[in-house]
């Protein structure tokens, strides 16, 4: 009994804790995180993901593109790589980092933010005016899905506060899966700083997959975002994955440009037969390009699971 009192006491307990996480991640092949933060300890339990490139194939197809991976996703055995650990600016692709991070806050997803000048600002593309309210739910599908730059940074300040402050968020995620060439300046991947690698890129998305909400948002076709401050006013928005017209089922994915990546495409599709692949392409001079590159390398690599 005098054990016990001295092993939970006040005093004592951090080291409890952090002992229980070394058992969990040795006894059960997980990752713990423990991080003390202002007196408070933080956990994350979950896989941990690492790929064998010793399985790659000596030869495979030609790829018109800067860095490319292709893996089995059910045993990571990488079965095509091309430059997999040269860092590049890997653009939008940033989003799928963006919503882990927004997932693991815990924010209220029916809560509503309203699109601001400053989230218009250099933005691109949008189908979402300034001064449109939308719940989070909602943003997060423009996000995702039609890689919507107004509605990452207005879900960035409603988690955060600040961009700056969520891209704090996003590089405390990376480094606690252990991904050490991935940094961001901010959430959208509009800046060539966000970086990484097609190797963490493949772990990036093998993690995103981990979340329901992730799948279930990238794996849709189109969806209707509601404008809450315009009445019966909804705007579509289709998935910019075009493999998602494949014959492949698209589990997740993302796909990114901006001039100083070209072209890139992440994503993790299944066959028929219910094999799965990760790929990466970074560096795609073309938009269309990148799909067609895409079904060449996967249809390459299903076949190598056949034979």
């Amino acid at each position: 009994m005098r054990f016990l009192n001295i092993l939970f006491a006040r005093s004592t307990l951090p080291k409890v804790l952090l002992f229980l996480a070394a058992f969990v991640f040795f006894s059960a092949n997980t990752v713990y995180f423990i991080e003390a933060e202002e007196g408070i300890f933080r956990a994350a339990m979950g896989k941990t993901y690492h790929l064998n490139f010793d399985s790659v194939r000596p030869k495979g197809p030609y790829l018109n593109l800067k860095s490319a991976l292709l893996v089995d996703y059910n045993n990571g055995e990488v079965l095509f790589s091309k430059n997999a650990n040269t860092q590049r600016p890997i653009a939008s692709i940033s989003k799928l980092v963006a919503a882990m991070v927004l997932v693991d806050q815990g924010v209220d997803l029916e809560s509503t933010e309203a699109i601001s000048k400053a989230d218009a600002r250099r933005s691109s593309r949008s189908r979402l005016n300034i001064g449109y309210e939308l719940t989070l739910r909602d943003l997060l599908h423009a996000a995702l899905m039609n890689s919507d730059n107004r509605a990452t940074r207005a879900l960035a300040r409603a988690t955060c506060g600040t961009i700056e402050d969520f891209a704090a968020e996003m590089n405390r995620k990376c480094k606690a899966l252990g991904l050490k060439q991935t940094n961001f300046v901010e959430p959208t991947g509009l800046s060539a700083q966000n970086v990484s690698t097609a190797h963490e890129v493949a772990k990036i998305v093998h993690y995103a997959y981990d979340y329901e909400l992730i799948r279930e948002i990238t794996s849709k076709k189109t969806y209707y975002v509601k404008i809450i401050n315009k009445k019966n006013r909804r705007v579509s928005m289709a998935n910019t994955n075009l493999m998602i017209h494949s014959p492949y089922f698209v589990l997740t994915g993302k796909t990114g440009f901006i001039r100083a990546a070209d072209y890139c495409l992440t994503t993790l599709i299944r066959n028929k037969k219910g094999e799965r692949l990760t790929l990466v392409l970074l560096g795609v001079p073309r938009d269309r390009l990148r799909f067609r590159e895409a079904r060449k390398l996967v249809d390459w690599g299903f076949k190598q699971l056949s034979s």
